[in-house]
C-alpha cells in the first residue's frame, strides 16, 4: 500500500461550506504528509448530501491514489459518510465486531441504542484506532475515514501513515527564478517549449502585481530539475529578460 507519493483529502460538512467552521484538516493532515515527503494531490470540501457523497466517493475510489476523508462518521442522522462509503464501494453496512468492542469499552451500557451505530461499517473495512476516545475510524478501497474533529483526526492519520506508508516518499523539490519587467504573455512560447521538453518537471508561473511587475517562474518535482532550470535561464538570457535565481 505504501507505493505512492500523493494523497487526496476530502472534508465533509455543510458547516465548512456555510462558513460556520473553518477547515483545519488541510493544515493538520497536509502537514503530516508534507513532513514525510508526500504531496497533497487535491482537496475537496463536500456537502452532507448522500447522493453527492456516493458519487464523489465512487469517483475517488476508482483513482489510484489514497485518500483521507474527514467527517460524517458519527451516529447522528446527519452523519452519512459510513453508508455512502459502503454504497460507493458496492458493499453493505454491517456491525464490525472490533469496532463494537471499542465502543462498548468506552461507553458501557450507554453504547446502546445509538452510539453502537458507529460500529456499522462497510463490509471488509479495517479499523483505524482512535487514541482520543476509542471510537475507531475505518479504511476501505484506499480511503481512510476519520472523524470531523481535526484534533482527533490528526493522530489517527499519523497512525495510518506510520502503519501503511512507513518510510515516506522522496521529498518534492522546487527551483525557480524571479522574472522582472515582462508579462506572462511574452513568455508563453518559452513556457510551452519547456513543458514539451521536460514533461516530468511541473512548470509553474506565479505573477505578482504591482508597480514592478514580477513573475516567479520555475519547476516542482522529484527528479532532475537542473536541466529544466538551465533551459529556462538560457531561454530568458536569449530574450534578454532580467531575472534572479531563487534559493530553495
Amino acid at each position: 500500500m505504501g507505493d505512492t507519493d500523493r494523497f487526496g483529502i476530502i472534508v465533509v460538512g455543510d458547516e465548512i461550506l456555510g462558513a460556520r467552521r473553518r477547515d483545519r484538516h488541510f493544515d493538520g493532515i497536509g502537514g503530516l504528509l508534507r513532513a514525510r515527503g508526500f504531496a497533497v494531490a487535491w482537496l475537496r470540501v463536500l456537502p452532507d448530501d448522500p447522493d453527492y457523497l456516493v458519487s464523489e466517493l465512487a469517483h475517488t475510489m476508482a483513482e489510484a491514489i489514497p485518500v483521507f476523508c474527514c467527517g460524517g462518521i458519527g451516529a447522528t442522522p446527519d452523519d452519512h459518510t459510513r453508508q455512502c462509503a459502503a454504497s460507493a464501494a458496492g458493499v453493505p453496512l454491517q456491525r464490525h465486531p472490533g469496532a463494537a468492542v471499542e465502543i462498548e469499552a468506552r461507553f458501557g451500557a450507554e453504547a446502546y441504542p445509538h452510539r453502537i451505530k458507529m460500529a456499522e461499517l462497510p463490509r471488509g473495512s479495517e479499523l483505524i484506532p482512535n487514541p482520543y476516545n476509542r471510537i475507531p475510524g475505518f479504511s476501505i478501497r484506499g480511503h481512510f475515514f476519520l472523524p470531523g474533529f481535526p484534533d482527533m483526526a490528526r493522530p489517527m492519520a499519523q497512525w495510518v501513515l506510520d502503519t501503511h506508508f512507513a518510510g515516506g516518499a522522496a521529498a518534492e523539490r522546487q527551483v525557480a527564478v524571479r522574472v522582472y519587467g515582462v508579462p506572462e504573455s511574452q513568455l508563453m512560447d518559452l513556457m510551452q517549449d519547456l513543458v514539451d521538453a521536460f514533461p516530468a518537471a511541473r512548470l509553474y508561473s506565479l505573477p505578482r502585481l504591482g508597480e514592478d511587475y514580477q513573475i516567479e517562474l520555475g519547476f516542482r518535482g522529484r527528479g532532475d530539475l537542473a536541466a529544466p532550470l538551465q533551459a529556462l535561464t538560457d531561454g530568458l538570457d536569449a530574450r534578454r529578460v532580467r531575472y534572479q535565481r531563487l534559493e530553495g
